[in-house]
């Protein structure tokens, strides 16, 4: 099987090698399926480096969401993109590269091999957070992406910004929507090249060949917030299928960030924030079947397992 592909190629020989029914992406456009996203799916400062582990545990499909830095190696080498929530990094925190693409290296290489495609995207991989100032850190993401470059959907660049179809593959690379996501991973594509990240969009606007989904806190739905919320009315729901709709009409993926129903303790155990916690696992499940009942594409959540069980039942 060949697999080497360029970033300006029009054609890729592995997909020759892929029945034709593989290149319909009504499977998984908007609308077409919920997926469970790990939030924040990487350790802090060395704690809690099982949740890559908890997430890839879940059925598939299933998102992924990490934040980048750029870890500068000043005068003694070459630095690196690692996972991370905030700075100051240092050699406790994992390179993208060894946290994801390794840890999930044997999962693609299965999916090709025992012709899984009817299944693609297994993950989503959202970056939506890419932060720092660092010149070096997009370049680096940008070859990252590329050396894998036959695990990600893609879509063709078009002479304008027409959405194409996207080809399925193992996994979904979202993005921001900011300047530099756009200057990288679509300016900087050619006519006739491959488009692999797929970037946030305004609900004002239609989706384009780059920008596919919208990403909303939930206080969009209940403005009160998490810890705030009360009972879940008619007018939430409303509230929330509109918001879906329209997303869907425009031609957007949707993502609400996050939902979370926990003790206290789990705040300080598992490192999560009590800004999305709604503060029982009764309260939150209400929210997850909520939005998979109107639609969202993307719910995430620091609890994974559970709301991959719980909308499974």
């Amino acid at each position: 099987m060949c697999l080497f592909e360029k970033r300006t190629g029009l054609v890729w020989c592995l997909f020759f090698l892929l029945p034709a029914t593989v290149f319909c992406a009504d499977d998984f456009g908007p609308g077409k399926r919920t997926v469970v996203e790990a939030h924040n799916c990487y350790p802090y400062r060395g704690f809690w480096a099982n949740r890559l582990d908890l997430a890839l545990s879940c059925p598939f499909p299933v998102g992924v969401e990490l934040d980048l830095l750029w870890h500068g190696a000043e005068n003694e080498g070459q630095g690196r993109i690692v996972v991370a929530h905030g700075g100051p990094v240092d050699d406790r925190d994992y390179s993208l590269e060894s946290w994801f693409f390794d840890r999930v290296r044997p999962l693609v290489e299965e999916s090709f091999a025992k012709d899984t495609a009817d299944r693609w995207p297994l993950i989503t991989l959202n970056l939506n957070d890419i932060r720092g100032h660092s010149e070096a850190l997009y370049p680096e993401l940008v070859s990252l992406i590329d050396r894998h470059g036959h695990w990600f959907c893609s879509a063709v660049k078009g002479a304008d910004d027409t959405p194409a179809s996207l080809r399925p593959a193992p996994v979904l690379l979202l993005t921001g929507g900011g300047a530099r996501e756009k200057q990288y991973f679509y300016d900087a594509v050619p006519e006739g090249g491959v488009i692999r990240a797929f970037g946030s969009g305004s609900i004002h606007e239609k989706a384009d060949n780059f920008r596919r989904w919208i990403n909303y806190p939930w206080s969009a739905v209940e403005p009160e917030g998490q810890p705030h919320a009360g009972a879940w009315t008619p007018e939430d729901a409303a509230r929330l299928q509109k918001l879906v709709e329209e997303a869907h009409q425009q031609g957007y993926w949707i993502r609400f960030y996050t939902l979370n129903g926990h003790s206290a303790v789990s705040v300080v155990r598992n490192g999560w924030s009590p800004a999305y916690n709604f503060g029982s696992p009764d309260a939150v499940r209400l929210r997850w079947t909520a939005a998979r009942d109107a639609g969202v594409d993307f719910i995430a959540t620091d609890q994974c397992v559970e709301a991959a069980a719980w909308l499974s039942r």
